[in-house]
């Protein structure tokens, strides 16, 4: 699910931000508490967040601290009984990262970012992959609140990236957010957020199609702003042996603004992306009995992706729109039997393993048919004082029915079957001093036909309250 100082990394700025629109430097520690000055020293900032509150949830299961996410504030298969939980990471992924912005000439300058995201209960990293693994040979009744994510336990688990930014636009290296994962960010009302947003719980829409993929670690980003347009492109260099979920990857945006409409402004951006060898973590042997082991597989594809997205700004109202178009084909490089690789948590992928703890490869899933897979959310955001905001959101997805299947009439429906995703979520954000905020809220989520195979139960609801340290 992904779902990186807050988890909402942007690219590089485009020009250097001038230093008078910058907060203070820190004087003291009361300075650090009670201002917004940062912990900045010749160009390099240190900064951070911390993310923590309680939820309670009414098909649930137990608390993972290695997990991003931590709970399951969204159903999903092994969600059984009411429980109540700690919270972490509700709103923002916790993290701790340093910057640096060092002009060098009038308008250009060095830039820099290094991220790693925490679970602020356990205080490990946050590592997706291996939250799944541990759970490789549970009984689905047994499960904890794991997910596969592009974190995956690296000290630079949310971003790790250098580059320049100039008049021109900003071109970075290595460790980057997807460009659909840029756009989740700035387009879902929930802002990404675990506990009150689909879209970020998962990352089946900021990986296109596949959340390992909403970052990755070899990979070259260019962003520029020509007057009210923008431009965008990505592409991931090296494959799994260098922390890379894909074995390559190609993205490109075009957006803009459109202001002065009815007294607001109209953002509209569109991205096409395609991500060749996309790697799926996850558990396998759901059917009935639930009671019996499951064993960990890795599930290959070739994901194509167009996302469409838009916001209207109108002083302290904000109105939110997106739609992306996936569609799951076969591998390009299948993995014959006694083949494998290292997946982007440093575990070895194999093609035919018999222990519980070890990963099989799946290359054939699509080869009957391509899967198509659409999402769509909306949403508003009301700013009622500068310090309080009213949010609400819906999310829908749709799976058609693809490749061979039994009668989908059947019961329970077999997973190549149309199934859809329902979720609606509304939540309160109170910035009550200048670096703290607290907020409330809750998500319903429901999972109906194939997307619902192996599933305990259908529904969740889940409110959540906790409060956000940023520094």
């Amino acid at each position: 699910m992904d779902a990186s100082a807050e988890d909402r990394t942007k690219a590089a700025p485009a020009t250097v931000t001038k230093a008078a629109s910058q907060p203070s430097t820190c004087g003291s520690a009361e300075d650090f508490v009670v201002t917004n000055c940062m912990l900045t020293w010749s160009g390099i900032t240190v900064y951070g967040t911390i993310d923590m509150g309680l939820t309670w949830r009414s098909h649930a299961a137990p608390f993972n601290g290695t997990s991003a996410v931590g709970e399951d504030y969204l159903i999903q298969k092994y969600s059984n009984r009411p429980l109540w939980g700690a919270a972490p990471n509700g709103l923002t992924q916790s993290n701790i990262g340093i910057k640096g912005n060092e002009p060098f000439a009038p308008g250009w300058a060095f830039v820099f970012d290094l991220q790693a995201g925490f679970d602020p209960y356990s205080l490990q990293l946050a590592n997706g992959p291996h939250s799944v693994a541990q759970n490789a040979g549970v009984p689905l009744t047994s499960q904890n609140s794991y997910a596969d994510s592009s974190r995956a336990g690296q000290f630079y688990n949310s971003v790790g990236y250098l580059g320049v930014s100039s008049p021109y636009g900003s071109l970075t290296v290595f460790r980057q957010n997807s460009l659909t994962l840029d756009a989740v960010f700035a387009y879902d009302p929930m802002a990404a957020s675990y506990a009150f947003s689909p879209i970020g719980f998962q990352g089946i829409a900021c990986g296109a199609g596949n959340t390992e993929d909403c970052r990755f670690s070899t990979s070259v980003k260019y962003h520029a702003d020509i007057g009210q347009f923008r431009i965008a492109a990505l592409w991931q260099f090296g494959g799994y042996s260098l922390n890379n979920a894909a074995t390559g990857s190609y993205q490109l945006q075009l957006g803009g603004d459109i202001p002065n409409l009815a007294g607001g402004t109209l953002s509209l951006d569109a991205i096409g992306s395609y991500v060749r060898d996309a790697v799926s973590i996850g558990l396998a042997g759901s059917a009935p009995p639930a009671v019996l082991p499951q064993i960990l597989t890795a599930t290959l594809s070739d994901n194509t992706s167009v996302m469409l997205v838009s916001k209207y700004s109108n002083g302290p109202v904000k109105l939110f729109a997106g739609y992306e178009y996936i569609r799951y084909a076969p591998p390009s490089h299948p993995f014959a039997a006694g083949n494998g690789f290292t997946d982007i948590a440093g575990d070895f992928v194999c093609a035919a393993c018999a222990a519980f703890n070890s990963t099989n490869i799946s290359s054939t899933s699509f080869n009957a048919g391509d899967k198509l897979f659409h999402v769509f959310w909306t949403g508003a955001k009301y700013s009622v004082t500068d310090n309080l905001d009213v949010i609400g959101a819906y999310y829908h997805y749709d799976q058609p029915t693809f490749g061979p299947h039994a009668s989908c009439s059947a019961l329970p429906t077999p997973a190549a079957c149309h199934g859809t995703f329902d979720a609606v979520s509304f939540a309160i954000d109170w910035r009550f001093a200048k670096k703290f905020d607290a907020y409330a809220g809750l998500m319903y989520s429901q999972i109906t036909g194939g997307l619902a195979n192996g599933y305990l139960n259908r529904s969740t609801v889940a409110p959540t309250a906790g409060f956000r340290f940023r520094f």
